[in-house]
């Protein structure tokens, strides 16, 4: 994947390096991530998702009759924030539902490992309990493709950064 940047800092400061980022997202940064979906009418919708970095996309859960669920089925392009230690990260993407069940039982044992006993069902991830926002099992995995980012530091060294990824 490579990566385009540009300085957004009005201060002076250097560009952020995706690095900086990617480092915290890849040794699995705690923070909640938040999902912003668009309604039907073109209204916001933000919630909380349980989500998990890797290879360079992330995965969460939620289930098919919940309002993001619902969004994402109509509207697949989407927004993902997370606050990062020293820097605050906005990601524009696209998220679709995961049909393979090599990616579902993969991703179920990585929720596992980190002690959200998932597991597989029928095309789905199912457990015992989930966030009450997820809606009931099963639930839907997607992928989330990252396009564009934004990072404003909040930590020294100083700045705001947007970069485009290109596959």
């Amino acid at each position: 994947m490579s990566v385009d940047q540009k300085n957004l800092d009005i201060y002076g400061d250097k560009p952020l390096p995706w690095s900086r980022a990617l480092e915290q997202l890849e040794t699995g940064a705690s923070g909640t991530y938040w999902l912003a979906t668009t309604r039907r009418d073109g209204r916001p919708h933000v919630a909380a998702v349980g989500a998990l970095w890797i290879d360079g996309k992330i995965y969460f859960t939620t289930g098919t009759r919940t309002r993001k669920g619902r969004n994402l089925a109509e509207h697949p392009n989407c927004v993902i924030s997370i606050a990062l230690e020293g820097l605050d990260l906005v990601i524009e993407g696209s998220a679709v539902k995961v049909a393979d069940d090599a990616t579902l039982r993969r991703l179920a044992k990585r929720y596992a490992d980190q002690g959200w006993p998932a597991s597989v069902k029928d095309g789905a991830i199912t457990a015992e309990y989930s966030a009450p926002s997820a809606g009931p099992p099963p639930w839907d995995l997607y992928v989330f493709t990252p396009t564009t980012a934004f990072g404003v530091a909040t930590a020294e060294p100083n700045g705001a950064t947007r970069w485009r990824f290109a596959r």
